[in-house]
């Protein structure tokens, strides 16, 4: 049996498995859930309309602040706020009727992200999820810390394509970093070797993958439903491939900046090519049901990048691809398996996420918003606004865990202040929303970072001496060359009348 894999059984839910509430916690859940009733009821029955907010408007702050009250102080499971946000939105006449308010469940978006959970959960059943890492591991014959992050980091990358959700793929890559990191001992050095491992391989590595494949984070989708409810642009799998893979060479500067600060740049995996080759050795054949899944996977990822050709949404295509995986004795699949491992509480999240942001730009809640954002920003060159509202993004996002809640909130204001500052509104809102996914200063601020932390491996303390120059690394990354990128492709952050090029 593999050991340096997660079993057929395991799920992301047994991965996430929530230790006992302490006290403090729960004193936190219930001043928040008092506390978000309560502001959500003042704000619908006492507060004025204040000036240049519309009644929609009012009914749908009222709804942000019950949100992120609840999302920071985990008052209910932030699942089960996927379900409470579409009532809440009609209940306070935000919208006109229950398919408005619950448009995020309607949404392409959200037929991308549930077919993208059940083809995961088809991944594990089938074993391919074991023997993509395990593969990619023997291929590498890793002996370095380096070696065991670069080909952790390979096997996330090629999961992206078919694993959404960073969440997912670090929960099935935790059994693997735990096992590797079982092959050191207990010196100052190889403590520091572990640490580099675990924070690289399931936060740092995952989260730079969620940004480059459309599916691969789920907050990717909560931007282009907003582009094309707004804008009347349609992001393609493709244009999205196009404009985010330059983000694969911030991996090559993370990892050597951890390895440094960590000083493990020469350490050696004690034994660790012979403990992979067994396992590796271990594996049975490749399996018709193997090669039935790879090639519906790789038909999928092919007609998702030629969507300009056929004129099948990305929506569609993903629902196409589901049904072909479902046809009689194609896979031979067991469903109660496949329910078990489709993280539906992700995708409730996501439907909730969507249908109060698409609230927020609806009802002229964002615009609003953006008028007390702009003063601050108003008067700069455009690199030092940009700088300016990803520190504030930043100090926000210190209390939001959700990365997808977090850009729900942000996205439709930064679309409306965009427009306000004279800059362009994708590049701008996407390049700002990046920094929820680089929230490094504290292991609470994103699943993976909770997940990692899990390990016991590092101290919340190490997590954010060496996390908070990542985020720093991370802020001109993106301005010396993920800025440049966007211009060369036709949407210069400074010019916002640059019309989409593709």
């Amino acid at each position: 049996m593999n050991t340096l894999l997660p079993q057929p059984t395991a799920s992301l839910g047994a991965a996430l498995k929530e230790r006992p509430l302490s006290e403090w916690r729960l004193s936190k859940a219930h001043l928040g859930f008092v506390g978000s009733w309560l502001l959500y009821f003042l704000i619908i029955a006492f507060m004025p309309l204040p000036n240049g907010m519309t009644p929609s408007g009012k009914a749908t702050l009222a709804v942000v602040v019950w949100a992120c009250i609840t999302w920071v102080t985990e008052a209910v499971p932030i699942p089960i706020t996927g379900l409470q946000i579409p009532i809440l939105i009609l209940m306070s006449g935000a919208a006109p009727d229950l398919a408005t308010a619950a448009n995020g469940y309607t949404s392409e978006a959200a037929f991308i992200c549930l077919a993208s959970f059940i083809m995961a959960a088809v991944i594990q059943c089938v074993g391919l999820d074991q023997r993509i890492t395990l593969g990619l591991l023997h291929k590498a014959r890793v002996s370095t810390v380096r070696g065991v992050i670069w080909a952790l980091f390979g096997v996330d990358a090629i999961l992206a394509f078919i694993i959404p959700g960073a969440n997912t793929r670090g929960a099935l890559l935790l059994p693997v970093v735990n096992n590797v990191n079982r092959l050191f001992g207990d010196t100052s050095a190889e403590r520091s070797a572990k640490k580099a491992i675990v924070i690289h391989s399931l936060v740092y590595g995952p989260m730079v993958c969620g940004l480059i494949v459309l599916t691969s984070g789920l907050q990717n989708l909560v931007l282009v439903d907003l582009f094309k409810s707004q804008l009347g642009i349609d992001v393609s799998y493709l244009d999205w491939l196009l404009l985010r893979w330059p983000y694969l060479g911030l991996a090559v500067i993370t990892q050597w900046w951890i390895r440094r600060y960590f000083r493990c740049v020469e350490t050696k995996v004690p034994g660790g090519i012979e403990e992979i080759e067994r396992e590796y050795s271990a594996l049975p054949e490749v399996s018709r049901f193997e090669w039935r899944a790879s090639a519906t996977f790789a038909l999928t990822a092919l007609a998702w990048a030629t969507g300009s050709a056929h004129h099948l949404s990305s929506a569609v295509v993903a629902i196409l691809s589901t049904s072909i995986l479902f046809l009689p004795s194609f896979l031979d699949l067991d469903w109660t398996r496949i329910n078990a491992r489709t993280i539906w509480g992700t995708y409730l999240t996501l439907c909730g996420a969507l249908s109060v942001s698409a609230a927020m730009a609806k009802s002229g809640l964002g615009m609003w918003l953006a008028g007390f954002i702009y003063p601050v920003a108003e008067g700069h060159p455009w690199w030092a606004t940009f700088l300016i509202l990803c520190v504030a993004t930043h100090i926000i996002r210190l209390g939001l865990l959700s990365n997808v809640a977090a850009v729900a909130l942000f996205a439709p204001i930064l679309l409306a202040l965009a427009s306000r500052l004279n800059l362009h509104p994708i590049a701008f809102t996407m390049l700002v929303a990046d920094t929820n996914t680089f929230a490094y200063i504290l292991p609470t601020q994103i699943t993976c970072g909770i997940i990692a932390y899990g390990s016991g491996t590092f101290s919340v303390a190490d997590y954010a001496r060496v996390g908070w120059i990542t985020v720093l690394i991370t802020l001109f990354y993106a301005v010396l060359v993920m800025v440049p990128w966007y211009a060369l492709l036709g949407i210069p952050m400074w010019d916002p009348s640059a019309p989409w090029p593709f």
